[in-house]
This record gives C-alpha cells, structure tokens and sequence, in this order.
C-alpha cells in the first residue's frame, strides 16, 4: 500500500474526526492499525476502479447492490454484533487463565511462576500476530481470515482444556493468543466497511469497547468458574463460546472487504467470459506477499531504533499496559489474601476498572469536540498535537488513581476504597491509549501501520512480563509499597504528552518517518 493510500484513512476533523478516532482506538489492546490504514482502502480502489472502467473497460467495478455498505442495516447491525462478540471472547480469553493457575499449579505439579505464563504466552501471540495476519487480509479478504483463524482458536482451545502436560497447556495458549489476534487488527476494518463516516460512529464505539472490557470480564467469568468446579472448565467455557462465534462467522457474516471483492468478481468474469483481460487492483499489487510480510514485520523495529518519540511513546503504552495485566495477579493478593474475599468474589473486584473504562468511552465526544474547535482555528485541520489532550488527562489520572488504590489496601481499609480508585484508573488508561494511538497515526502518517506494529509489539510483549513478578514484588513490597512503586513509575511518563504537546511538531520535522 503506498503513503497516499495510508493518508486517507487516518483521523480527519469535523465529521469524519469521531468516526475515525474510535476507529483508532477499536485497535488498542492488541491491538493493531494495519486494518485500519486498509480500512479506507476499499473505498479508495472501488473509486479508482470507477474512474479506470471509463478509460479500461476491463476494469471490473462494482455495482450498487454488490457494495457491503448498501446491504440492510439490519444484516450490518448483526456483522457488528458477532464481530463483537468474538473480540470480546479473544480478549477475555487472555485473562481468564490468570483464575486457572491454582488449578493448573496443582494439576501440572509446577510453581506459581510457570501458570502465570499462561497469560503471558496469549498475549504474545496477540502481539505477533497482527503482524503476519494484517498482510495477508490484504490479499485474501477478511472473511478467510476470521473463519480460519477463528476455527484455529476453537481448536487449539481444546488442547489447552485437555492439555496432559504443562508444556501442551503452554504452547497450546501462545496458538489460541496468535490465532485470535485476527479481531484485533482485521475487525475494525469491517465495520469501516460497512458503514459511511457519517454513521460509523455508533458501531465503532460498540466495537470498540471489546478489546477494553474483555481482559476486565475474564476475571468475573474466571472466578465464579474456578471457585466452584475444576480450572479446565475455563477453556471448556471458551470452547463453547468459540464455537458459537465461530459458527456465526461461517454463516452470518459476509465478505466486506471491497478489494477482495472486486478480485473475485474478476476472476468470475474471466471464468465466465473466457477474456482473461478482465482485472481488479488485487491482480496487480505492486508487492509480492512475502515482501509484505517482510516490510511488516522489519519497518517497526526500525522506528523504534532511530525515533526516540516514538519510542517513549510505546514504553510509556507498554508501561500502562503492563500494569493493567499485572492487576490480574496482584488484585488476587490485595482482595483475596488482606481482605479475604473468595475467588469469585475477587473477580468482581475488576468491575472498578471496566466501569472507569466504559465512563472513559462515553467522554470520546468531548474530545472531538475539542478537536473540531482546534481545526476551525487552524484552517480547518487540527495538528497531531492535539490529540495529546486526553493524554495529559490520563497522564495526571493514572498515578493518582494508583497513590490512592496504594494508601487504601490496608486490611483495615473498608475493600470499596480501593475498587472506586480503581475506576480512575481504567479512565486514565483509556484516555491515554486513545491520545497515544490517535496522535502515533497522524504523526507518522507515511508510516502509520508500521507505527502502529511498533506500538502493539512493544505494549504487548511488556504485557506479558509484568505479571511474571507480579506476585514477588507485592509479596516483598507489600501491597502499598508495591502499588506506590507502579504510581511512582507512571509519575514519571505523565510529562510525556505535555512535552510532546508543545515540541512534538519540531521533533517531526527532523524525523525521517514522521508527517510534515
């Protein structure tokens, strides 16, 4: 895909600015912004394929009915529906497993700090994934991808529910983690897809809150499961859940994705009519697949190496994701060993940060609000830097949060304190994930995908390993030392959006991938 074509798609101002920026952040977990620079791709081919049928006659277009977004809103709304329903299993399924490790542990004969790698292997492959799956969407369409990658989620999940040994359970999680990854970096596209910029807002904001809420649902489903019957019944449950989503792909959801349309069509055409000069922008990509799984994967190591923004920005996503992950083990401790709760009872613990979280969503308008004034006042397009603004938020919000979460996990602290401090928490990482996201795409627009790959691999990889130590520290620290450790570290990235705020335009300038 070239530059231009990664232009078009990247969060506009006025109409376009809420559509496109919860677009962004429907890639946040683990997520990835390759669908989303893909996203406005089909609209952009099916257009140049318009204009081309007047000089080429062999160009195939579409017809109106052919188009995703003239099917009935009814079948849209289903799309969305189902394509939900499969992030929010993906993501759960990461946290899930953090309820499944006494079990585990006590099955497998192996320590604490093994089981924890259950979580840490998933989110590996929800990390890495993204970077071999979002090229190959972009020649096979989205539909082959979801029900392959899908039905290899749903089979690999009974390996980790049936696993013999602690190696088979490993492994097998790492599989689930990477095969899942498709609903992070191919689903936003479809909704884009499928709706105009002035009515995606809805469904995108629906989207958008699975890959948020589904690590904080695990725990709650996780904890009723394990405190009443064996740990195995965890995968047992998301094999169910699999299969239905899977199945729901196979027969419910249709392909949207335009360029993989126009190339089917062609190909029909030439079938049909025995022309072989019948073509679609797919039959002439400028890359070979294996060039694009090449630029995939080595153009974000290369950011990350000579772009010091950049690479501050992706510490500071991987330290908050960090955290969040870390929650899974250390709210156990707090919860379960100083206040006593039972195992599904610590679960529910988790509801402070999915409410902080869902209370973060529904303040998206504000800030694009925000960032219409500062186009109106800019000639009608609003720097990167404003995209900051919910970043210095977060960036106050997150230690806060985490000063007061720290000062209230003495047992004789009443156990709400700390759930209600856990709710700015959720709000601040939300805010700081939408800013981080939004202003890495319009600051390294040449590059924005590749930005992005940067981001999610950085992120992800840290989410893997804070909870390996987890449990040591807040044993060693104790659970206020621990916690104030964590608000300490956060205290000293909140600078970074307000420096950035006010120097990041000079710092693009000199970058040899950031946007003019």
């Amino acid at each position: 895909m070239s530059a231009s074509t990664s232009e078009t798609t990247l969060p506009m101002d006025g109409e376009g600015a809420r559509s496109r920026d919860l677009e962004r952040l429907a890639h946040a977990l683990e997520d990835d912004e390759e669908q989303n620079r893909k996203s406005a791709a089909p609209h952009a081919s099916l257009a140049h394929s318009e204009k081309s049928k007047e000089h080429d006659p062999y160009a195939v277009a579409l017809e109106p009915a052919e188009d995703p977004k003239n099917l009935p809103e009814w079948r849209k709304w289903l799309v969305v529906v189902i394509i939900s329903t499969g992030t929010l299993c993906a993501t759960s399924a990461s946290s899930m497993a953090a309820f499944a490790e006494e079990g585990v542990s006590s099955t497998f004969h192996v320590g604490s700090e093994v089981t924890i790698l259950g979580v840490s292997f998933f989110v590996l492959g929800l990390g890495i994934g993204p970077l071999l799956i979002g090229p190959l969407s972009e020649v096979y369409g989205r539909n082959w991808i979801y029900r392959i990658s899908y039905g290899l989620f749903f089979a690999f999940s009974w390996a980790v529910a049936f696993a013999p040994h602690i190696a088979v359970y490993l492994i097998f999680r790492f599989l689930t983690g990477f095969s899942s990854s498709a609903f992070l970096s191919v689903a936003g596209g479809s909704i884009s897809d499928l709706f105009d910029n002035h009515k995606i807002a809805t469904p995108m904001a629906i989207y958008t809150g699975s890959p948020f809420i589904g690590p904080v649902l695990g725990p709650l489903i996780a904890g009723f499961i394990n405190q009443n019957t064996s740990w195995r019944w965890t995968f047992r449950i998301l094999i169910i859940w699999t299969f239905m989503v899977w199945t729901m792909l196979l027969f419910l959801v249709p392909e949207t994705y335009v360029p993989y349309l126009l190339k089917t069509k062609a190909a029909k055409m030439r079938k049909q009519t025995g022309d072989e000069r019948y073509w679609a922008p797919l039959d002439r990509r400028p890359h070979s697949l294996a060039r694009s799984l090449a630029l995939s994967c080595y153009v974000p190591f290369e950011l990350l190496i000579v772009d010091q923004m950049a690479l501050l920005l992706d510490i500071w996503s991987a330290l908050l994701l960090g955290i969040l992950y870390l929650t899974f083990q250390a709210f156990p401790i707090v919860f379960g060993e100083v206040h006593h709760f039972e195992q599904e009872f610590v679960g529910m613990t988790f509801l402070g940060i999915g409410v902080g979280m869902t209370v973060g969503l529904l303040c998206q308008p504000l800030f694009n609000r925000h960032l219409r004034n500062v186009a109106a006042k800019n000639g009608g397009q609003a720097p990167p830097e404003a995209r900051l603004v919910p970043g210095m938020i977060g960036g106050v919000m997150v230690p806060a949060s985490l000063y007061w979460l720290a000062f209230t996990t003495y047992g004789n602290v009443h156990w709400i304190a700390p759930i209600i401090a856990s709710v700015p928490f959720g709000m601040g990482i939300l805010f700081i994930f939408i800013s981080v996201f939004t202003y890495t795409v319009t600051a390294y627009r040449p590059i924005a995908a590749s930005a992005m790959a940067a981001n999610a691999f950085v992120r992800t990889t840290s989410a893997a390993a804070f909870p390996l130590f987890a449990g040591q520290m807040y044993h060693r620290l104790g659970t206020v030392g621990a916690t104030a450790l964590l608000a300490g570290l956060t205290t000293v990235a909140a600078p970074l959006p307000f420096v950035f705020y006010h120097i990041g335009a000079r710092l693009r300038a000199k970058s040899k991938f950031g946007a003019a």
